[in-house]
């Protein structure tokens, strides 16, 4: 009876031990959404506070870090909300892509009780595709070329306000452009440099400004380009001097190849590296309390890497759209359909001595 007993011990422990991995590499975690949208705009604020945005004029909020509550900004039921910025519980800055007017800046101060118009695009060919914030003031605006050259607004007054910048170094080339897929394909990082991402043409590329856009320097990237759907996607940086660019074909979402680069210069040169899981990334995001860890994610899935770029490990192959972070243990996802995801996996740093 003593071997028959043991087998038995034996075989439970192997079977709990096979369901706490199971359990372990459940990264995320489905929540309710409250819409069926299409959601590619979020800022977390803190564990407890996030935003989220998307199509036909939606825009959800947390405040507790567990219920969403799903609204529609009044007389935005057409406007695409690809981008959101929030301060804090109360305020939040959301912004709509497409051609000409269908380009404009929402801001609330009363969590989203009301909205207030701020500006449209005066511009019938621009396409507004991305914004960040450097503080509660001060932030930047950028969207795909107009006559040449990209354009880029800056603020002052958080968001309440903002103003066309004559910039100096935005030129495009042939059919480049940005992808308005996930709010990244712009970021900033200290009080005054900021980075555009794009792709299209026959390279794609990253321009870098250090003077809150009034200027800006261009690099290439050994990301695949030369088609409409192929570029960088996504940008981050973890300092001024670190940095990540993320890619691929959002037509070809399981495509193998370089879909990421990392820069040690500020965005002067980059490196290949390939994310995992292969295929097409349309965002990546630093994660606050894990100085060295970033997260990328897309249509093929999201990944991690705990060493700024240079290796990465497949964390899920759920299609997500963009991803954010409160800490190493607080994200959320959001994605096609209403998609919304909580982080649900270990925390996103490496210990001392691993």
């Amino acid at each position: 009876m003593f071997l028959p007993a043991r087998a038995l011990l034996i075989a439970a422990l192997l079977a709990s031990s096979a369901a706490s991995a199971s359990s372990s590499s459940q990264h995320w975690q489905a929540v309710p959404s409250g819409t069926g949208a299409e959601l590619r705009g979020l800022s977390v604020v803190s564990g407890k506070v996030a935003w989220a945005s998307g199509a036909k004029g939606t825009v959800l909020r947390t405040v507790d870090g567990k219920a969403w509550q799903a609204m529609q900004v009044p007389d935005a039921d057409k406007i695409d909300f690809r981008d959101i910025h929030a301060f804090d519980a109360q305020t939040a800055v959301v912004m709509g892509a497409g051609p000409g007017a269908a380009s404009r800046i929402y801001r609330t101060g009363d969590g989203g009780a009301t909205w207030q118009l701020v500006t449209t695009n005066a511009v019938a060919e621009g396409f507004w595709d991305a914004l960040a914030f450097w503080d509660k003031d001060n932030g930047i605006l950028f969207g795909d070329p107009v006559k040449g050259s990209f354009q880029v607004y800056t603020t002052s007054d958080g968001g309440r306000s903002w103003q066309e910048v004559p910039a100096k170094g935005l030129e495009a080339m042939p059919n480049e452009g940005a992808f308005a897929a996930s709010g990244t394909c712009l970021t900033v990082a200290g009080s005054t440099d900021a980075w555009i991402a794009t792709g299209g043409s026959a390279s794609s590329r990253v321009f870098h400004s250090t003077d809150r856009g009034k200027t800006w320097r261009v690099s290439s990237t050994p990301i695949p380009a030369g088609a409409a759907a192929r570029g960088v996607f996504s940008v981050a940086f973890l300092n001024p001097k670190e940095g990540f660019a993320a890619g691929g074909d959002y037509k070809e979402t399981r495509m193998a190849g370089t879909n990421g680069a990392y820069t040690v210069d500020g965005g002067a040169s980059w490196t290949p590296v390939q994310v995992a899981p292969a295929g097409y990334m349309s965002v990546v995001v630093p994660v606050p309390g894990a100085p060295r860890a970033l997260v990328a994610a897309g249509l093929a899935g999201s990944g991690y890497s705990p060493d700024a770029g240079r290796t990465w490990v497949e964390l899920d192959r759920t299609p997500m759209n963009t991803v954010g972070f409160a800490g190493p243990a607080q994200g959320w996802a959001v994605g096609p359909k209403g998609l919304l995801m909580k982080y649900a996996g270990p925390a996103l740093y490496r210990q001392q001595g691993q």
